[in-house]
């Protein structure tokens, strides 16, 4: 690879005490933005039936994710150009403006437009830790204090339903939404006093708002498409078929426009490297995998073991204790060892064993059993998140971070939504067909399965209750089969990761301002002078 000397240092040098009082803010924001996934699902009946607008509902989801999806590259963008402290505190701002709004909403039109709001600044917080990160952790620490984050997503995950279910019941919906204000004012103010980092000005500033443009176009018809697709509307119907049509057109074209643009929202010559393309494979497989297990094992616990909602989200722990703890554990082995392939090698492994566990449950499969094979499923997960982020991450400049890491959690979002997608479809095929095999009356009364709701199934009778339970196993099984082909492809893109020596530590001294890095774009070597944020 042609290399060029610039005059810009690779992280800039703090103590662990610095490092460890910064994280404290960084952490809180993460736990905003993964938490806000989750928590509104268990309020949902309950604002449906204060505002109204059942038909809108699944915009009040689907706003979130979307808006969170597009602005990932652009909050990256923005950081790498107008310095990571202002542009990061922006989008604090953005999120907390869109929760409270949120909690004001007097329809549903108005919730599902703050929701979007809240998504957009929510892109921001993800994207501007990682991005943060990087630039203030040497390559060789970064394992260490990445861990934690890397920890929030599933404590979320969980977190989420379970928080958003106790405020429903011993407060107000609102609340959920409200009580980001408090916690997102503590980490507005840590990060103004505590964080200070150098922005390396490149030049003239542009920003590619065509390319944003062209990006929220093809993202929006992707994730309309794979959300409504076999719920709404059939996959072969017009509507879909349109907006796959779009999706595919419209991101041709924003390749085709992004190679030929000055400043890209998304510099696609950071896909030339890769590792960091290869990282990207892994991140999708990872949204896909923790999404998978959190998004559709509940259906089992409820429909065939027979759990409330509250019991079948503390059932999911055997998942996500393993998924944290391997998650910290993975990165204290990169900071000693200083490399970091054989983590997402093992994981891979392991995920797909889980998977393939739990594709063969059956309706007598005990509550124990389930929970051993979640907990392999857990440690694989585990030992591919922070690996795939530190593989990224180690593979771009400085320059590039934000935009890196935007990209990165980009694909990890898409793997989430368009993983659930797929799952979905391979879920509903079967639970359907086996439903009209086994019950043809049960599966006409309940649209196919459309409206099995736990409490109606309980007052059905007995041999209903029998075939549902094994139609809802056939459809698990389903998708975890598919699941478990993801996790194969997971481990076989590890196989190919070019194993790289993680560079520096907190506790050395900085080697000097020049480093040997990846040659920038023409018009980003005019101008290099550092400016304190």
């Amino acid at each position: 690879m042609t290399t060029a000397v610039v005059t810009e240092p690779e992280y800039e040098h703090r103590s662990p005490r610095e490092i460890i009082t910064v994280m404290s803010g960084l952490v809180i924001t993460m736990l905003l933005a993964m938490l806000d996934n989750t928590i509104v699902g268990p309020a949902l009946p309950t604002i449906v039936g204060e505002l109204g607008g059942l038909q809108h509902l699944s915009w009040v989801l689907t706003a979130y994710t979307l808006t969170m999806a597009i602005s990932t590259l652009v909050w990256g963008k923005l950081g790498d150009l107008y310095g990571r402290k202002p542009v990061f505190m922006t989008s604090i701002v953005v999120f907390l403006v869109g929760s409270a709004l949120t909690g004001m909403a007097q329809s549903m039109f108005e919730l599902t437009l703050f929701r979007a709001l809240q998504g957009l600044g929510a892109g921001g917080l993800v994207v501007g830790v990682m991005s943060i990160v990087g630039v203030l952790v040497p390559p060789a620490e970064r394992g260490k204090y990445q861990g934690l984050f890397m920890a929030v997503m599933p404590l979320a995950m969980l977190g989420g339903p379970l928080v958003g279910g106790w405020i429903t019941d011993n407060a107000s919906w609102r609340w959920a939404f409200y009580v980001n204000l408090p916690l997102g004012a503590i980490a507005l103010a840590t990060v103004w006093f505590t964080l200070n980092i150098k922005h390396h000005h490149y030049g003239k500033v542009i920003i590619d708002w065509t390319g944003a443009a062209m990006l929220t176009v093809w993202v929006t018809a992707l994730v309309l498409a794979t959300s409504w697709g076999g719920s709404q509307y059939a996959w072969t119907s017009w509507q879909i078929l349109t907006l796959g049509a779009v999706a595919l057109v419209g991101l041709g074209v924003f390749i085709a426009y992004e190679r030929k643009v000055d400043e890209p929202i998304l510099p696609l010559h950071l896909f030339k490297n890769r590792n960091f393309a290869l990282a990207g494979g892994l991140t999708f497989v990872v949204g896909l995998a923790m999404m998978g297990g959190a998004g559709y094992l509940p259906q089992y616990q409820q429909l065939v073991q027979h759990q409330t909602a509250t019991q079948s989200g503390l059932l999911l722990l055997p998942m996500m204790l393993p998924m944290m703890v391997t998650s910290m554990a993975s990165g204290q082995i990169t900071s000693r060892l200083g490399h970091v392939k054989i983590l997402p090698i093992i994981g891979g492994l392991v995920l797909t064993a889980g998977m393939l566990l739990l594709a063969n449950i059956d309706v007598h499969t005990t509550k124990t059993t389930v929970a051993l094979f979640m907990a392999v499923m857990g440690v694989g997960t585990g030992f591919m998140m922070q690996p795939s982020m530190l593989i990224a991450q180690n593979s771009i400049t400085l320059r590039d971070m934000g935009s890196g890491m935007g990209a990165n959690t980009f694909l990890r979002t898409m793997g989430m939504t368009v993983g659930v997608a797929a799952l979905g479809t391979m879920y509903s095929s079967r639970l359907t067909t086996s439903l009209a095999e086994a019950n043809p009356q049960a599966a006409a009364k309940l649209h196919g399965g459309a409206q099995m709701a736990p409490a109606m199934v309980e007052k059905m009778p007995q041999a209903v209750q029998d075939a549902i339970a094994a139609a809802v196993t056939h459809g698990i099984q389903g998708v975890f089969w598919v699941a478990a082909g993801f996790a194969f492809v997971g481990f076989i893109i590890a196989l190919f990761v070019h194993e790289v020596h993680l560079r520096g530590r907190t506790d050395e001294k900085p080697s000097g301002p020049k480093h040997a890095m990846p040659k920038q774009p023409k018009h980003a070597a005019k101008e290099q002078v550092a400016v304190s944020v």
